[in-house]
């Protein structure tokens, strides 16, 4: 049995409406000798949810960290809002309107929800505004459809589902008009990942572009309106959700057309097609 490693063919998905809000072109990255990224093309669209997925070691993060400021490209363009910029910090990216959700989530437990949303962007000058604070917190989390008991309950006695409302929250104070979730599923549980995949949904509804790390596929299959595939540091595909399968999606990380799952779907269609 030969396992053969391929470049997966895929259709070129439909162009949205509009320009893109980010543009990545060319990009490549190199740590000595190992090269993270390779000639690297990313597009998100305003109101959309690109998924980017791969194995371990296939640039996820890496490409990441680039558009959050914490690595320079060695090649390649970012364009954002139809100019070219450069992002080398985390506060450029910030000021740019790109906002990095990592999967650590970066939060203070001792705090409340309010303090930690306006964390290094209080309102008020000499004194804190604590009512202003307060209310835009809760106009905020509404608007989310965020299921927070109190804004001003330490983030430490919130569930991990509501830890990752309060540091998506906390990325839209910038309004930005990309966000990037890492992982934002990744040890939660049935009801808790439910909660942050409708946190998504609202998201795109109000015209973020949303860029979604994620080793979860029924994640991606929920909520992505399209599949970006990195394997080994470089593209290997590109899919509109609705027209891809589980079993494509695979192969494309994989890059081989027989594995497990491709071979336990031809065994249930066979099985199915015997039974009609």
């Amino acid at each position: 049995m030969s396992v053969e490693s391929v470049q997966t063919p895929q259709p070129s998905p439909p162009v949205p409406h509009g320009d893109p809000v980010l543009t990545v072109s060319g990009m490549s990255k190199a740590f000595g000798a190992v090269r993270a990224l390779t000639e690297v093309n990313l597009e998100v669209y305003p109101g959309e949810v690109v998924a980017i997925v791969g194995d371990n070691g296939a640039g996820k993060s890496t490409l990441v960290k680039i558009l959050a400021g914490v690595y320079p490209p060695d090649t390649g363009v970012i364009t954002f809002q139809g100019r070219p910029v450069s992002i080398p910090s985390p506060a450029a990216s910030r000021a740019l309107g790109i906002a990095t959700v990592f999967q650590d989530l970066a939060l203070c437990d001792n705090l409340d929800v309010v303090s930690n949303l306006f964390l290094g962007r209080e309102v008020g000058n000499f004194t804190l505004n604590e009512e202003e604070m307060e209310k835009r917190s809760w106009e905020l989390l509404r608007q989310l459809s965020a299921k927070i008991p109190s804004v001003r309950i330490a983030v430490a006695s919130l569930s991990g589902g509501q830890r990752q409302t309060v540091a998506i929250a906390r990325s839209l104070i910038g309004e930005p008009r990309v966000v990037i979730l890492d992982e934002p599923t990744a040890a939660l549980g049935v009801a808790q990942t439910a909660e942050v995949l409708n946190l998504i949904e609202r998201l795109r509804e109000r015209g973020h572009g949303i860029l979604l790390i994620s080793h979860n596929m029924a994640d991606v299959q929920a909520v992505a309106d399209r599949v970006v595939v990195l394997r080994l540091g470089r593209n290997n595909g590109d899919f509109q959700v609705a027209d891809v399968s589980y079993e494509d999606i695979i192969s494309a990380i994989t890059g081989a057309t027989d594995n497990v799952v491709t071979r336990r779907a031809a065994t249930h269609s066979s099985g199915e097609a015997a039974h009609q």
